[in-house]
């Protein structure tokens, strides 16, 4: 019989599982609350198949799972899992590509709508946020932030699954959209009906929002830093729903503070939840101050949240691991050589 662990006792029971993994599996659930160090050695010699959402899993835990053959990541982003070391043991590792599409790409565009069309900025100002002597007059206030969506370009740096949905809407609302992704053959532009940079530097320099969507490799780690960002046009604004050390978070700050940058939108941070110290312009925002009014909005990696994409979480995740372990398919396998 194959046993597969759920480490983090995400469910109230493994009904659900049971019923897509079969009678041949079992299913153990953990109480882990941050690491799979929590657990004992001797649940985790038992496991065939590891299901994890939030937690790490590095080598030094792989080290402590001798039967295990299959790590399912239960999300888009695998940059948590030490994917060198499951290859070297020959443990296969596995993602969720194809769960909360949607939200995350509507968040992604919200985040720039409500500052380009100033609802933060007034949200900010009728409270009296970084207004002296209470909230600001009833009326226009006057701000590079607000654009008509029709004069700018929507700049989307990584075009799979969520960039190109985050596309579609921000097409829809109005913006002209292009994209660079060095990945995606010739002619994806024109199926998509958006325009295709042939660099990065191309792409930022007609980008009005630049909206991220790449995974967190090698290769995309401290992607946009200043010298990146000050090759957007000024005024810019800036989106992160992917991963927050693709962009450099003291460069976006200085960006800001002189102006270049507009106004930005982060759902994820580089270090998650955030520690002390804090980054600078983490402590500004939380400070209130004034400098940041209408500018910055930050929310806890939430973007790909509503009930059904949690749904959507639980039933893919059991269902590729049911492929890949029990059927054996290739079911969302992440390959070794994959950056």
């Amino acid at each position: 019989m194959l046993t597969v662990l759920e480490p983090e006792g995400l469910y109230p029971d493994t009904k659900l599982e049971q019923e897509i993994l079969g009678p041949g599996v079992r299913i153990l659930q953990g109480n882990a609350k941050s690491s799979l160090a929590e657990l004992p050695d001797s649940l985790l010699a038992e496991v065939d198949g590891l299901m994890t959402l939030r937690m790490a899993v590095p080598a030094d835990q792989l080290a402590r799972f001798p039967k295990l053959k299959v790590v399912v990541r239960m999300g888009v982003g695998y940059d948590r899992v030490d994917r060198a070391a499951c290859a070297e043991r020959g443990i296969t590792v596995c993602n969720l590509p194809d769960y909360g599409t949607q939200e995350v790409a509507e968040f992604a565009v919200l985040l720039a709508l409500s500052l380009r069309r100033g609802l933060m900025l007034y949200h900010d100002t009728q409270r009296g946020i970084g207004i002296e002597g209470g909230p600001a007059p009833w009326g226009v206030r006057p701000s590079p932030l607000v654009r008509r969506q029709e004069v700018q370009t929507f700049g989307i740096l990584g075009l799979g699954r969520i960039g190109t949905a985050a596309a579609l809407r921000a097409k829809a609302f109005g913006y002209r959209v292009v994209f660079f992704d060095p990945n995606l053959p010739n002619g994806y532009d024109r199926a998509v009906g958006i325009g295709r940079a042939r660099s990065l530097e191309e792409l930022l320099r007609q980008s009005d929002v630049l909206s991220i969507h790449t995974p967190l490799t090698r290769a995309t780690r401290g992607l946009i830093g200043e010298r990146e960002l000050r090759l957007l046009p000024r005024n810019a604004v800036v989106v992160n729903t992917a991963r927050g050390p693709i962009l450099d978070i003291d460069a976006l700050e200085r960006c800001l503070r002189d102006g270049h940058i507009a106004g930005a939108g982060l759902d994820v941070i580089p270090e998650e939840p955030p520690k002390e110290p804090l980054p600078s312009l983490l402590r500004a925002y939380r400070a209130r101050e004034e400098w940041l009014t209408g500018r910055l909005v930050i929310t806890p990696h939430i973007a790909f949240h509503t009930p059904e994409a949690w749904q959507d979480i639980r039933i893919k995740a059991v269902e590729t691991m049911r492929d890949v372990l029990v059927e054996g398919k290739r079911t969302n396998v992440i390959p070794p050589e994959a950056e």
